[in-house]
């Protein structure tokens, strides 16, 4: 029965489609994240470099990464193909542009850039120089999300009338020194995700609108706090509801794609216990098929590590053979132009249309 739907969460990389990869940033991402995913996925980490080049050596002695480089010096290396950055937003336009310019294909943390203008000129710069661009939107290739969307896409759900997320936890900044100052903080760097992935399931919005705030004392200075709807013209809507300050112990968060014949239901493993986690939980309900009720799905991989090879498994394909990669640049930008509109959303007390590409 969910033969097809675990191919659609397929993260295996074929061996023909390895390049040598450099890393730019040794930061906790980087650490729980990306080498993790790359050295089970088998992929070559031909270098590292980070500003700080003793962690960048500890990191490259933990995960076998043969050198600790400086970026002129990935950026010159003929060996080198593709290029990943994991760098603090304002930092990482530049990086990009310069290894584009080298001739690299780039992974690139999401958001692209800090806003939607500077985001469209590195996609801008990649079709001029023909190299792919693709962000690092790993959620969606989370399992629990994949399988979701591929139930959806098999009609088992009918068609398909909300998408809802539910996060009731709390989040310890502390550990990004540069996100308990930013003055924008769930939309742009977590709530973000959701959206990428919702668009994954439903498609672009037409009109947003958002309210946020923040818990009295709080350490970050952004908000922590949003309540997001997506409004589609069909009359399809998805709603992500983020708390990051919930005091009391009691968390959880949720996930529920419903359809005119169905419906999945879940939980988004992560948020229990970050970064650590657990695997996903998913159920499918459903006349079309038919279930005898709730039916479990089993999830067998983790948002991190495991869904961080996706984007670079989509990126190395869309080298090897052009497969057009579902987190391009300029699809990201989509995603960067909904947060956008849920901060105008958010300073004017109004629901906005997303601006046309």
């Amino acid at each position: 029965m969910f033969a097809p739907i675990a191919a659609a969460c397929e993260l295996t990389i074929p061996p023909g489609h390895h390049r040598k990869i450099g890393v730019v940033g040794a930061g906790a991402i980087v650490q729980v994240g990306h080498l993790p995913a790359y050295r089970k996925a088998g992929l070559p980490v031909a270098a590292i470099c980070d500003l700080n080049q003793d962690l960048a050596k500890e990191v490259a002695d933990r995960f076998g990464v043969p050198r600790v480089s400086s970026l002129d010096e990935l950026l010159e290396d003929p060996e080198i193909d593709v290029l990943d950055i994991a760098v603090v937003p304002e930092a990482q336009p530049e990086i990009a542009r310069r290894a584009l310019r080298a001739g690299k294909h780039v992974l690139a943390q999401k958001p692209l850039a800090v806003d939607s203008d500077t985001a469209r000129g590195l996609v801008e710069l990649a079709a001029e120089l023909d190299r792919k661009l693709v962000v690092n939107q790993q959620m969606r290739y989370g399992e629990g999300i994949a399988a979701a969307r591929a139930i959806a896409e098999a009609g088992w759900l009918g068609e398909l009338t909300s998408v809802t997320i539910d996060v009731n936890i709390s989040t310890d900044w502390s550990a990004w020194n540069w996100l308990v100052t930013s003055p924008r903080l769930d939309l742009m760097y977590h709530s973000i995700h959701y959206f990428d992935s919702i668009r994954s399931i439903l498609g672009t919005p037409q009109r947003v609108f958002c309210a946020a705030g923040r818990r009295p004392g709080q350490l970050a200075a952004g908000e922590t706090r949003t309540t997001t709807t997506l409004l589609y013209d069909d009359g399809r809507s998805a709603l992500v509801n983020v708390n990051h300050e919930n005091i009391t112990g009691d968390h959880y968060a949720r996930l529920r794609v419903d359809g005119s014949q169905g419906s999945v239901r879940g939980t988004i493993g992560l948020l229990y216990d970050y970064p650590d986690g657990r695997p996903d939980t998913l159920e499918v309900n459903s006349i079309a098929l038919p279930t005898d009720g709730w039916v479990p799905y089993p999830v067998t991989t983790r948002w991190i590590p495991d869904a961080f090879a996706g984007p670079m498994r989509a990126l190395l394909a869309a080298i090897a053979d052009g497969t057009p990669a579902p987190t391009t640049g300029a699809d990201s930008l989509d995603t960067l132009r909904l947060v956008e509109a849920c901060y105008a959303a958010i300073d004017s007390g109004a629901t906005q249309a997303l601006p046309a590409r």
